[in-house]
């Protein structure tokens, strides 16, 4: 009898990616795109700029992917669905989620002037970012969505303490401005959450947006087997909140029973051992400050 005959399981049986990806052990992209085409099956076209999953996949003639996939210049992300998008309905195709998978910088910097603009067309595609919160792929660069006080090779500790010195853009709010009938974000820790905003996303029509969270043990100094558990104290510590904006409507989908202290969350990772008390003061005050606004938006 196969195991899952005996317990009840909460995710999708079926996997879209096959077997001998070359992700970092622990790496929380990897499960992200898992995630994703389990909640989207496989009548799905992915287009990859340059990141981490630009390798994970595998080089050709291997790849891990069961669904069409095609990479693309590191700021082409929106411009490429966009064509994808206009192509299937030339041809009078409507079944196909045509994704846009990218991580932070990929987004938040070198990409966001084409999925801007995508988004600004109307163009209907899911847009998804794994935000590892750094250039991972080529050495863990600080990217726009790289904390606060966080160090990064670009912005080492060293003896002066040239560590990330600007806030996070906040990716989610940007694409809301762009008034999107669906805006998300998600965390690999909570898949159930994950895919079920995957799933929502995929029967809506027009330019989408989720934000996942995808941890990232390599850089940010912590033990493999801890990924899924770094992920929950960034959840649970209101660091990274998990809630939903449709139609202007926004939705908490997770509101911690017990907030835990922000600095377990931050002393949990390498990146921010280095981080004076009154820096990780200043940092809770703006997270505690930024729920509270969250909450407010909710009731409106």
């Amino acid at each position: 009898m196969d195991r899952s005959d005996k317990i009840k399981l909460t995710l999708p049986k079926e996997e879209w990616l096959g077997h001998g990806n070359l992700g970092c052990q622990g790496c929380g992209g990897t499960l992200a795109l898992r995630y994703t085409l389990k909640a989207l099956g496989k009548r799905v076209i992915i287009t990859i700029p340059a990141c981490c999953w630009a390798v994970i996949g595998g080089f050709f003639p291997f790849t891990v992917f069961k669904v069409p996939s095609t990479q693309i210049a590191f700021e082409a992300t929106g411009a490429c669905c966009a064509g994808i998008e206009a192509g299937l309905k030339a041809k009078g195709i409507e079944d196909v989620t045509v994704l846009g998978w990218a991580g932070d910088g990929g987004t938040a910097d070198i990409g966001i002037q084409a999925l801007s603009g995508a988004v600004e067309r109307n163009h209907n595609f899911l847009y998804i970012c794994y935000d590892n919160e750094a250039y991972m792929n080529t050495g863990g660069q600080k990217s726009g969505c790289t904390p606060l006080g966080a160090r990064t090779t670009t912005t080492p500790v060293g003896t002066r303490g040239y560590w990330k010195k600007s806030w996070k853009k906040n990716m989610p709010e940007i694409m809301a401005a762009h008034k999107m009938p669906y805006v998300a974000t998600a965390c690999i820790s909570y898949p159930e959450d994950l895919i079920k905003k995957v799933k929502k996303a995929s029967a809506i029509q027009g330019p989408r947006y989720i934000h996942i969270l995808a941890p990232c043990p390599t850089a940010w100094g912590y033990s493999p087997e801890k990924t899924i558990a770094v992920g929950r104290l960034a959840v649970e510590s209101c660091v990274f909140p998990l809630y939903e904006i449709e139609n202007g409507i926004y939705k908490i989908t997770k509101k911690p029973t017990k907030k835990i202290p922000v600095e377990e969350y931050l002393l949990s990772q390498g990146r921010f051992k280095h981080l004076p008390n009154e820096l990780i003061e200043f940092i809770r005050k703006n997270v505690d400050k930024e729920w509270e606004e969250l909450l407010k938006k909710e009731q409106h």
